[in-house]
C-alpha cells in the first residue's frame, strides 16, 4: 500500500473484504496501531479501534493475540476511557437544562463511552468463538483492562444522582444505555473467563492474574449491590464458581476474608431489603402487585447468597481463622431482625414463613459446616462477647440450633463443644438464656412440633429452650456428664431465678431419663451440699427446691436409703429435711419420717425455751419450726392428736416473748414470726382466745413499723386462714378492728405483689368467714372497693398494647443489663488475688462492657425522671459526671496524638 494519509488509509480499508484484510495484515496492522496510539481525537479512536477489532483481530492467531494485539491496544484504550470519564465528571458539574451546548457535549461524551463499550463487547465475544479452552496467557491484558472499565462505569452510574447535580433527566437515556452495555460487556467477559485454561509454563503469572480478576470482580460486587438483582447475583456466582473451579491453584492466594465479608454484607443487605418490603406490605395491607414480586425476587436473592456462603465455606473453611466473628455476627444480625425478636419489624405471618422457608432453611447447613471448626466454637462460646440487648435472644437461638445438630456429629466434634477450652455449650446456653429477660417476661413465642406428624404450635421461649435442652441432654455422651453437671449446678446456684428454674427442669429430666442410680447419686450430692453450706442464703433455697422435686423421682428403695443416710431424728439433718415434701415418700415411710421430724423439732424448740432464750441462738429453732411445718403440710393427717397438741402448746409459748420492735430490727426474728404464722394456719381451729389476741396485737404493732414484704405475705396467709374460724366472743372486741385494719392496709399496699396477694387473701377470707360484718369494714375506701370488685369480676385495670409492652420491656432490659454488668464486675473484682499480676492492655470487649454499663445507667436515670421529680443533688451530680466524661474524652485525644 502506498497510502500515507491516515484518513485516506481508513477510507480505503472501508472497502476491503475478509481475504484482503488477512493478506495485508502484516503491512497494515503496525500503521493502524501507530495511528491508534498517536490520535488525539476520540471519534477517530473509536473508528480505528473498530477497524482493528472487526477487520484484523480475526486474522491474528490465538497464540499471538496478547503480544501482537492486546498488549499494544488496551493500554491506549484505558487512557482514552479515563479521559472520557474525567471529562464527564468535570462537565457534569455545570449541567443545567438552560445550557444546551454543555448538555450536547455531555451527551456526545456518553455516546462515545457507549461506543467504546460496544466495541470491546464485540472483541470479547469474538474470542469466545475461537475454541472451547482459551489459555490465559493469550489474553493476559484483556480481563484486567475490561474489568477496570466495568468497575468505573458502574460506579459512574451508581453516583449519577450526585454527579449530575439533580439534572439526571437530561441524560438518563444515555446513562441507561451505558449501564446496559456495561452489563453486556461484563456478561461476555465472564463467559470468556469461564473458558480460561490456567495450565501452562507461566503458572505463577496465571495465578496472579486470576486472583487479580476475582478480587476486582469482588470490588465490582460492592458497587452494584443495590443496582440490579440479577447482575449482583451473576457477579457473585462468577466469583464463587471461579474460586471453586481453580481451588487447588488459588486457595492460598485469594483474600478469603474479603470474599466472606462481602458475602455476609450482601446477604444482610438483601435480608434487610426483604424485611423492608414485607413491612411496607404489612402497613399498606397490600399483599400483591409489584411489591410482592420484588419481595419474592429478593427472598430468592437471599437464598442465593445463603447457598453461596455454604459452598464457599465448605471449600475454604480452613482459611477463616480470623473471620469467625463475621460468621457469628451474620447469624446474630439475621435472628435479631426476624420474629420473635423484640427488635424485628412487624411483618405478616405469610411473609415470615416465606423468608423462613426459602432463606433461613438454605442458610441452616452453614451451621453444620462450622461445627467442626474450633475457632468458630471459641467465638460463639466466648465469655466476653459483649453483645447488645438485641443480640441476646439470637445468641440463645443460635446455641439451641447448634445443640439440635450436635447429636448427629462425630464424637470429637461433640467433645469440641462440650469440653472445649472456653465455656461448655451447656454453660453458654444458661448464660445466654439469663440475658433474655425481656423475651421471657413478655413472653415471646416460637413454633415447635410437639408430636410426630402434628402441626407446629406456638410455645413460650422458656418452653422452647427447655424442650431443646432436654433433647440435647438425652443425646449427651456419658463422658460429657461432668460438664453437664457443672453447668446445671452453676445455673441452679446462679442469681437468675428463671435460669435456676430452667436448670432444675433440665436436671429433673436427666433424673427421669437416666438411671435410678444416677438420680439417687445426684440427690445424695445435693443433700450433702446443702448440709455443708455454712449459712442460709438463696443458693440453699434453690438447692432445696431441686431436692424437693428430685425426691419424687427417686426409686422407693433409694428413698429408704436416703432416710438412712440423713436420719430425720438427728438435729444436723433438719436443715436438709426442712426443704423436702414428705408426699414424695410412701405412706408408711412418710408417717415414720413425719413423727421423727416433729419429735426432733420439738426437742430443739424445748431446748431453747428451757435455756436463756438468747435471740442470737434462734437459727436452729427456725430450722426446727421449718421441719415441723414441712411435716404438718405434707403429712399432717398422719400426726397423732397428742403430737399435734404438743406442737400447738410449744407454739403458744413463743408468742409470749415476741416484741414488735425486736422483730422489726432482726431478720432472724422475722423468719421466726413468718414460720409461727404459717404453723398457726395448720392449728387455726384449735387456737384459744388469748393466743389469737396475742397474735393480732403483735401483727398490728409490727405493721406500724413498716415490716418487709416477706413478713406482709406471711401475715396475709394467716389473715386468709382466719375465715375458717369463729373468733371467740371475748376476743372479738380487740381482734376484729385489728383484722379489718390489717386487711385495709394491705389492700392499699402499692407493691403489686403484696396488693395482688392481698386481693386473693381477702377474697378467700370473705368467702369462708362467718363474721360477715367484718368484710365491709376491711373496705374503708371507694378505691379499695373498686379494686376488689374489679378483681372479683376479673376486670383488667389497664390494658397495655403489645407495642407499649414491648417498648417497656426494652427499657427495663437496659436497666437489667446495666445491673448485670455491674454485679459481674463486682464478682470479678472480689475474686482477684491480692498479689500483683502482669498488666495487660484492656480488650475491646472490656471497653464495650464499660460503655454499656454507662449507657444503661443513663437510661435508668431517664426512666426515673419520667416517674417523678428528681432530688436536689441530682443536677450537681450530673454536672460532675459531665466533667468526668469530658476529662475521659480529652485523655482519648491525647492518647491518639501520642
Amino acid at each position: 500500500m502506498s497510502q500515507t494519509d491516515p484518513e485516506l488509509l481508513l477510507q480505503e480499508l472501508g472497502g476491503w473484504d475478509w481475504e484482503l484484510c488477512r493478506r495485508e495484515l502484516p503491512a497494515v496492522l503496525p500503521r493502524l496501531l501507530s495511528m491508534y496510539q498517536e490520535s488525539e481525537d476520540w471519534t477517530e479512536h473509536i473508528r480505528v479501534l473498530r477497524i482493528l477489532t472487526e477487520m484484523f483481530l480475526p486474522h491474528i492467531s490465538l497464540a499471538d493475540l496478547e503480544q501482537t494485539f492486546f498488549s499494544k491496544v488496551l493500554p491506549k484504550t484505558l487512557q482514552v476511557f479515563d479521559n472520557l470519564m474525567y471529562e464527564l465528571s468535570n462537565e457534569a458539574k455545570g449541567l443545567t437544562s438552560q445550557n444546551t451546548e454543555l448538555c450536547s457535549t455531555i451527551r456526545n461524551l456518553l455516546k462515545t463511552v457507549v461506543q467504546l463499550l460496544e466495541t470491546l463487547t464485540g472483541c470479547v465475544r469474538y474470542i469466545c468463538t475461537l475454541q472451547e479452552c482459551v489459555p490465559l496467557e493469550s489474553i493476559r491484558t484483556l480481563p484486567s483492562s475490561v474489568l477496570y472499565m466495568i468497575k468505573n462505569t458502574f460506579t459512574h452510574c451508581k453516583d449519577s444522582e450526585s454527579v449530575y447535580c439533580g439534572h439526571l433527566h437530561l441524560i438518563s437515556d444515555l446513562l441507561q444505555a451505558m449501564f446496559k452495555e456495561t452489563y453486556s460487556l461484563q456478561k461476555q467477559l465472564m463467559e470468556l473467563l469461564d473458558m480460561i485454561s490456567m495450565g501452562s509454563a507461566s503458572i505463577e503469572d496465571n495465578i496472579a492474574d486470576m486472583v487479580s480478576v476475582i478480587h476486582t470482580v469482588l470490588e465490582i460486587c460492592s458497587v452494584i449491590s443495590n443496582m440490579d438483582h440479577a447482575l449482583h447475583a451473576n457477579t457473585w456466582k462468577f466469583i464463587i464458581k471461579q474460586s471453586l473451579k481453580h481451588h487447588a491453584l488459588l486457595q492460598c492466594h485469594l483474600k478469603h476474608s474479603d470474599i466472606l465479608s462481602g458475602l455476609c454484607k450482601d446477604t444482610l443487605l438483601s435480608f434487610h431489603s426483604c424485611l423492608q418490603l414485607a413491612e411496607q406490605m404489612k402497613v399498606s395491607e397490600i399483599q400483591e402487585g409489584t411489591d410482592l414480586k420484588l419481595f419474592q425476587k429478593t427472598v430468592k436473592l437471599c437464598r442465593f447468597f445463603a447457598n453461596s456462603l455454604v459452598h464457599y465455606t465448605k471449600e475454604f473453611l480452613s482459611f477463616f481463622l480470623d473471620s469467625c466473628s463475621q460468621l457469628h455476627q451474620l447469624f446474630l444480625q439475621i435472628y435479631s431482625k426476624f420474629p420473635p425478636s423484640l427488635y424485628a419489624p412487624v411483618i405478616s405471618e405469610v411473609h415470615r414463613d416465606e423468608i423462613s422457608r426459602v432463606f433461613l432453611v438454605a442458610l441452616d447447613p452453614l451451621i453444620n459446616q462450622l461445627l467442626p471448626f474450633s475457632p468458630f466454637m471459641e467465638q460463639v462460646l466466648s465469655e466476653k462477647l459483649g453483645l447488645p440487648p438485641e443480640q441476646q435472644l439470637p445468641q440463645c437461638l443460635l446455641l439451641i440450633a447448634i445443640m439440635d445438630k450436635l447429636s448427629s456429629q462425630p464424637e470429637e466434634v461433640q467433645s469440641l463443644w462440650n469440653t472445649g477450652r472456653s465455656l461448655s455449650l451447656f454453660s453458654a446456653l444458661f448464660l445466654s438464656f439469663q440475658q433474655c429477660s425481656g423475651e421471657l417476661s413478655l413472653p415471646v413465642c416460637l413454633p415447635e412440633v410437639i408430636g410426630t406428624g402434628q402441626p407446629a404450635v406456638s410455645i413460650t421461649l422458656y418452653h422452647y429452650v427447655c424442650v431443646h435442652l432436654c433433647s440435647f441432654i438425652a443425646s449427651t455422651l456419658p463422658s460429657h456428664f461432668p460438664q453437664l453437671e457443672q453447668a446445671l449446678l452453676d445455673a441452679v446456684l446462679g442469681s437468675s431465678m428463671i435460669t435456676s428454674l430452667l436448670a432444675m427442669d433440665a436436671w429433673c429430666f436427666l433424673a427421669r431419663y437416666g438411671t435410678a442410680e444416677l438420680c439417687a447419686h445426684h440427690v445424695f450430692v445435693i443433700a450433702h451440699l446443702m448440709k455443708s453450706w455454712p449459712n442460709e442464703c438463696y443458693q440453699v433455697s434453690a438447692l432445696g427446691v431441686l431436692l424437693r422435686r428430685m425426691l419424687f423421682l427417686m426409686a422407693p428403695d433409694h428413698q429408704v436409703e436416703f432416710t438412712h443416710k440423713f436420719l430425720p431424728k438427728e438435729l444436723e439433718n433438719l436443715a436438709v429435711w426442712q426443704h423436702i415434701s414428705l408426699k414424695a415418700l410412701s405412706p408408711d415411710l412418710r408417717k415414720q419420717v413425719a413423727h421423727q421430724l416433729c419429735a426432733a423439732g420439738l426437742a430443739q424448740c424445748r431446748q431453747w425455751l428451757n435455756s436463756r432464750r438468747a435471740l442470737g441462738e434462734l437459727r436452729p429453732v427456725n430450722t426446727a419450726f421449718s421441719v415441723i411445718l414441712t411435716a404438718c403440710n405434707s403429712a399432717g393427717d398422719s400426726l397423732e392428736g397428742e403430737l399435734q397438741a404438743s406442737i400447738s402448746g410449744v407454739l403458744g409459748q413463743f408468742w409470749t416473748f415476741l416484741q414488735a420492735k425486736q422483730v422489726s430490727d432482726d431478720p432472724c426474728l422475722q423468719q421466726t414470726l413468718c414460720l409461727l404464722l404459717h404453723l398457726l394456719e395448720f392449728f387455726i381451729q384449735t387456737l384459744g382466745a388469748q393466743l389469737i389476741t396475742q397474735v393480732f396485737a403483735l401483727q398490728s404493732s409490727l405493721f406500724q413499723l413498716d415490716p418487709p414484704d416477706h413478713v406482709r405475705l406471711a401475715m396475709l396467709d394467716f389473715l386468709s386462714s382466719m375465715g375458717k374460724v369463729f373468733i371467740p366472743q371475748e376476743a372479738q372486741r380487740q381482734v376484729v378492728p385489728q383484722l379489718s385494719s390489717l386487711f385495709a392496709s394491705l389492700l392499699a399496699d402499692q407493691t403489686w405483689l403484696i396488693h395482688q396477694h392481698a386481693l386473693e387473701a381477702f377474697t378467700h377470707f370473705a368467702e369462708e368467714t362467718s363474721h360477715e360484718d367484718v368484710v365491709p369494714q376491711c373496705l374503708n375506701s371507694e378505691e379499695t372497693k373498686n379494686k376488689v370488685v374489679s378483681f372479683l369480676a376479673k376486670t383488667r385495670q389497664v390494658e397495655e398494647t403489645t407495642e407499649a409492652r414491648t417498648e417497656r420491656v426494652k427499657r427495663e432490659r437496659i436497666i437489667y443489663s446495666a445491673h448485670f454488668l455491674k454485679k459481674t464486675g463486682e464478682l470479678e473484682s472480689a475474686g482477684e488475688p491480692l498479689a500483683k499480676r502482669a498488666c495487660h492492655p484492656p480488650s475491646e470487649e472490656q471497653y464495650k462492657s464499660a460503655v454499656g454499663t454507662m449507657e444503661g445507667a443513663v437510661e435508668a436515670v431517664k426512666l426515673l425522671l419520667q416517674k417523678g421529680s428528681p432530688p436536689a443533688w441530682l443536677a450537681v451530680k450530673l454536672e460532675a459526671l459531665h466533667t468526668a466524661i469530658a476529662t475521659l474524652r480529652n485523655s482519648i485525644r491525647l492518647t491518639t496524638i501520642d
